[in-house]
């Protein structure tokens, strides 16, 4: 049986499922950013993966947008890792907490490298391994258990200094560090951990700053226990001085992104290389970008779900099982789509390049920007009744391996 705070005067945040109170409006905003990520993993797999949609000497302003808007969806997917931690607390004791953290955190590590691996590329031969978001994820967690013991405002002081100075490492190569250059590539540059004639790995989720992102996460958990008007209000002005902070300094041109914007050939390509911050690893620009908007969005949806983003509710009480099955549909698809185009979809379980990741494309497969997005609709589409199937599952089912999907 299900109870809720009536939409219209929702007082406190929690919705009672079970032995599981969840707040709608952290679920709500999960999978809003969910399902804008199947656009960008879309893109990936119809799209064009020889243009660089950030590139300002050869993308479209349309194209730019379709990428720059999937930007909030893995910070945002890092800070409420890091909220639900937080809120786990009403149920689990620290030291279980702790528990939790550490093998869901091993557990993810271990998805990214053999089941999300296998779902992007259809094969095991592992000559290229990109390390990406469940990698980071994983190791956030981990890195998380450990700290759940000290004060909360301990803890959000730790993320919120790896955030705010990890660009003062930027000028540090990894090469400086000889044999341990992969390691530096792991913790803060984009980089091969491994690089062989054979195999090939790549680290293209730098720890520190997504770390940064979950941990400060785990404190933002704590206004969750906050009355409504005081909940709101501090969402209100974090949302709005996190965007202003960014637009300040961005301005100012000094910190907090490697590559300062500069006048383009048109106001409207200013206007991207304003907004175009970089992403690996994610600068404090990139992050004040998007974590403001983002919190803004939580504030929004606070006092209650609008109807038309029920589906979105769903879907962000299982995020875990969407990422999965998102990627095999697309995965599926681009297979069907390949065999009726060529009468043949070796591609498509081919080992790709580091520049063609994560499928190696056939001869004039990019599919215009209009179909990219009518895929994404019907990705999504598909893969909504499975998540309603499954948030069903985890509702009913109280097994120690539901908390790990």
């Amino acid at each position: 049986m299900t109870t809720s705070v009536p939409a219209t005067d929702r007082s406190t945040p929690y919705e009672i499922t079970g032995a599981r109170p969840r707040v709608e409006s952290v679920d709500v905003v999960r999978g809003i950013i969910m399902i804008l990520m199947a656009l960008d993993h879309v893109r990936d797999y119809f799209g064009n993966l020889a243009v660089n949609p950030t590139d300002l000497a050869t993308t479209t302003a349309p194209l730019f947008f379709t990428r720059w808007i999937t930007h909030i969806c893995a910070p945002v997917f890092f800070l409420l890792t890091g909220t639900g931690a937080a809120l786990a607390l009403r149920r689990r004791s620290r030291a279980g907490l702790s528990r939790f953290l550490l093998t869901r955190g091993l557990w993810l590590i271990a998805l990214e490298i053999v089941v999300v691996r296998f779902l992007m590329t259809f094969n095991v031969d592992y000559r290229t391994t990109v390390l990406t978001v469940l990698w980071a994820l994983g190791w956030s967690m981990v890195f998380l258990s450990a700290l759940v013991f000290l004060p909360t405002r301990v803890v959000t002081a730790i993320g919120i200094v790896m955030i705010a100075t990890h660009n003062l490492l930027d000028p540090i190569s990894a090469a400086s560090f000889g044999a341990l250059a992969p390691l530096w590539s792991i913790l803060h540059a984009p980089g091969f951990v491994l690089r062989g004639p054979e195999h090939v790995v790549f680290a293209a989720y730098p720890l520190i700053p997504w770390i940064g992102v979950a941990v400060a996460g785990y404190g933002l958990g704590a206004i969750y226990r906050w009355d409504a008007d005081r909940r709101r209000a501090v969402l209100l002005r974090l949302g709005l001085g996190l965007t202003a902070a960014f637009v300040v300094l961005r301005v100012m041109n000094v910190y907090g992104d490697p590559v300062p914007w500069s006048g383009q050939r048109s106001p409207l390509f200013t206007a991207l290389s304003f907004l175009n911050t970089n992403k690996y690893p994610p600068s404090l620009l990139f992050l004040l970008m998007t974590l403001g908007p983002a919190l803004l969005l939580l504030r929004w949806v606070d006092a209650r779900t609008p109807r038309l983003l029920t589906p979105a509710q769903v879907i962000g009480k299982v995020p875990l099982f969407y990422f999965l099955a998102h990627f095999l549909i697309i995965h599926v698809l681009a297979v069907i789509v390949c065999y009726l185009r060529y009468g043949d979809a070796h591609w498509m379980f081919e080992s790709p390049t580091l520049g063609q990741f994560p499928i190696t494309q056939p001869p004039a497969w990019p599919a215009s920007l209009p179909v990219v997005y009518l895929v994404w609709m019907g990705v999504v589409a598909a893969t909504y009744p499975l998540c309603r199937w499954f948030a069903g599952v985890k509702q009913r089912r109280r097994e120690w391996w539901v908390s790990y999907l």
